[in-house]
């Protein structure tokens, strides 16, 4: 497939600028997400004081920003390429050279390719010549991108931009995990700190000084206050002043005696690191001097990591910031009540908690991954007519899973990706888990996938009554809860027979111990599987069956398979007319087993009522799921009943991943190209084709988020969520992406097929998390 280009133009690492920064990070952003379909090349903007010869790959032109010639020269290469889609300016007054940047507005006038230019400043109140000049830049640009609401009414009212051109997106966050400050304080040697944090290049609009004032009040109330100032002087302060405003901060130090109280950190912080230091602060100080400070990177950071946030009032911060959040300040440069508001929140340690947690959760929307999604769509919106963009698979991690997991079992629910343990544990999570993990060994074998492995068969054999039922709940101290005898438990069973049936279907593979304990669950429990109602139930004990099969070929298995195929083919008839094909009156949960279980059905029996019935019913619910080139599966916050109105949005990623399982089973029986297809359409969710285009998975530590509701993501990443994720992950892995004709049966390895080298090469040794 041929790729189209995207050529920035911009300052660009190692200059040390937040231009440069922004730049690199969403530059990484859209590889990671459409590198296989999209290439993006870089023209670096350079000055007297950054003349660089290390650049990365990705920079192929260089502009002097001082000699408009400069601008000519690339212009002219440029304008001979036919394969550059668009040029994006990420555009700052000071980054071009001329009077207000007009050195910029000669060059797009000479550029013959489509312009999307983004406004990182906007100021109000301008004066004629900066009307001018942002009306020729807006008149050259196809796209305008800006990255506050504020500053798009700004462009609307005081520059007369119209509102149709301006695109607002939001400046870019990096996704964290929920870690614990004292962890990180012990870390840095701040064990007995409340730690406040300011960071960025710093400058005189910084106004450090102010919170340099504030802090006497602040540390005969809390002596243990410690303030830190991470970063290095901005190049050009240091160009034209040295380091004076720096040595006059810490002359103001020692001057307030807050020597032990105040640490520099003169340094430009690698990411992980700067990361790690907000994520530790106890509030992050926000206290810029210039109240047209359209947009702040370090502001967004802060909220990213968990932090409240006491803010000077630019746009940026009364845009995002609000009293759950942080606290707004009246003004500028008033240190008495940056110090009152300091001290209000060292006070309240509940509050402050609070605030940090609604700031991470807010703020997870600004992702990169998310704001790449949003360029994207500029891109591929005026690129249309050239090939679409694909997102590529992001790589495939169990980090999150084997954390939920301890010695005895997953857990069943997370407060962000921490394990929350009050909640215990369920059959119904190590049941999924246990398949997930078998269908990650089959392509992954190794000692620590076998050990997750054996944790879920033994939480399933813990689970096992005498009578062969299966109980569900089991809180944190292993003991059962009084859930298991107040609600039915059938769908519970047909899922832990389904799992013991997928293990006993690559018995030839596990070591002989676990066969063992599986295939006596699994003889247990079956005898009860004749009394069961649930549609569901029989369509998960029909899987169980169909894969024990595979290596258990047993006549009364077959006959019990066909006496609950029947079931479900007398359910189908009672409830189908014309215009609604499926097995009840409504669409629930886990549609897709239905069908999903009738094809397994004929493909024990050969009997072709229940492959007709199934593909019937299965075509019926795509049709349902599938529009506009988006999945949209049944809502958790109201059933769809045929004789209602459908109830959108309330997705849950265990529908999606369910349904892709389906898409995988029809495809490998029907060879039908539509069906992978779909499938991909349906995986494409989780990476933000979905209605919010935002991302459902936690590409940090492969976890899944929880849901996606009508405004917001639920970003809570609970084990049903992430075992769903991966289990769709590891099925999309095996369909060839970028494909629009005939896609060949994918080669898929079965039990049965593992090289007894591919045990012998189990690399990883790695302990389960306990």
């Amino acid at each position: 497939m041929k790729k189209f280009k995207i050529l920035f133009i911009c300052s660009y690492p190692p200059r040390q600028c937040g231009i440069a920064t922004f730049s690199q990070d969403l530059i990484t952003s859209l590889k990671k997400s459409f590198g296989a379909s999209m290439d993006i090349e870089v023209c670096a903007l350079e000055n007297e004081c950054c003349n660089i010869d290390d650049y990365p790959t990705e920079v192929s032109y260089r502009i002097d920003a001082r000699e408009v010639d400069s601008f000519f020269k690339v212009a002219d290469r440029l304008n001979e390429r036919e394969d550059i889609g668009m040029v994006c300016v990420q555009h700052e007054f000071g980054l071009f050279g001329g009077e207000y940047g007009s050195h910029l507005v000669a060059f797009l006038l000479r550029l013959n390719i489509p312009i999307s230019c983004v406004f990182h400043t906007v100021l109000p109140n301008p004066d004629l010549k900066r009307i001018k000049v942002m009306q020729a830049l807006a008149d050259l640009s196809e796209k305008l991108i800006v990255l506050t609401n504020r500053s798009a009414e700004i462009l609307e009212k005081d520059y007369s931009i119209e509102k149709s051109k301006l695109n607002v997106i939001p400046h870019g966050t990096h996704i964290v995990l929920w870690k614990e400050k004292q962890a990180l304080k012990n870390k840095y040697g701040f064990q007995d700190k409340m730690v406040l944090s300011t960071f960025g290049l710093l400058s005189k609009n910084k106004g450090i000084e102010t919170t340099l004032r504030a802090l006497p009040k602040v540390i005969d109330k809390f002596p243990e206050t410690l303030y830190l100032v991470l970063g290095k002087t901005h190049p050009e302060v240091v160009k034209n002043e040295g380091e004076t405003y720096r040595e006059s901060l810490m002359e103001l130090v020692g001057h307030l005696g807050l020597n032990d109280n105040v640490i520099f950190i003169n340094e430009y912080l690698e990411l992980q690191i700067l990361l790690e230091y907000l994520t530790l602060s106890d509030i992050y100080i926000f206290s810029s001097q210039d109240p047209n400070q359209a947009v702040s990177g370090t502001f967004a950071y802060a909220m990213s990591c968990g932090n409240p946030v006491i803010s000077t009032p630019i746009p940026h911060s009364r845009e995002c910031l609000d009293p759950s959040t942080g606290i707004l300040l009246n003004g500028f440069e008033d240190s008495l009540e940056l110090s009152n508001a300091i001290i209000n929140l060292l006070q309240q340690p509940a509050l402050r908690a609070s605030m940090g947690k609604n700031a991470f959760t807010k703020m997870r929307a600004f992702s990169w991954e998310n704001v790449a999604l949003s360029y994207s769509d500029i891109f591929q919106d005026y690129l249309k007519k050239q090939n679409p963009l694909e997102f590529v698979l992001p790589p495939i991690k169990t980090d999150h899973i084997e954390n939920m997991t301890t010695d005895f079992g997953i857990l069943q629910f997370s407060s962000f990706d921490e394990p929350d343990t009050s909640f215990g544990y369920t059959l119904d999570d190590n049941a999924r888990a246990l398949i997930t993990m078998l269908m990650y060994y089959e392509q992954h074998a190794s000692e620590k996938i076998l050990q997750l492995i054996e944790i879920y068969l033994d939480f399933m054999a813990f689970c096992q009554q005498e009578n062969g039922e299966f109980y569900n709940y089991v809180d944190y101290s292993h003991h059962f809860t009084d859930q298991n005898t107040e609600v039915n438990l059938q769908d519970s069973n047909g899922r832990a027979i389904w799992a013991l049936g997928y293990l006993l279907s690559g018995a030839t593979q596990l070591p002989e111990h676990l066969v063992a304990k599986a295939e006596n669950c699994f003889k247990k429990a079956i005898p009860n599987v004749t009394n069961f109602e649930s549609p569901r139930a029989l369509g998960f004990v029909l899987k169980g069956l169909y894969f024990y099969q595979k290596n258990n070929t047993d006549k009364t298995y077959t006959a019990i398979a066909q006496k609950l195929a029947d079931e479900l083919l007398r359910i189908f008839d009672i409830s189908t007319d014309n215009q609604w094909e499926w097995f009840e009156d409504y669409l629930t949960y886990a549609n897709s087993v239905l069908p999903d279980a009738l094809l397994y059905a004929w493909r024990i029996t050969k009997d072709h009522r229940y492959r007709e019935v199934a593909e019937i019913t299965f075509d019926f619910l795509l049709s349902q799921y599938f529009m506009k080139g988006q999945i949209k599966v049944v809502s958790n916050d109201g059933w769809f009943h045929k004789r209602n109105k459908r109830v959108f949005y309330g997705e849950q990623p265990i529908e999606v991943a369910y349904t892709i399982l389906s898409l995988d089973l029809f495809y490998k029986v029907t060879h039908k190209k539509k069906y992978a297809q779909q499938l991909h359409t349906a995986f494409s969710w989780f990476l933000g084709n979905n209605h919010l285009k935002q991302i459902m998975h936690n590409p940090v530590n492969g976890g899944c988020y929880d849901g996606l509701e009508r405004e917001n993501i639920n970003i809570n990443q609970g084990a049903e969520s992430s075992i769903c994720y991966l289990m769709a992950r590891l099925i999309v892995e095996q369909y060839p992406l970028g494909t629009k004709h005939a896609i060949m049966p994918p080669n898929i390895k079965t039990w049965n097929e593992l090289s007894a080298v591919k045990k012998r090469n189990i690399s990883s040794t790695h302990k389960v998390k306990q």
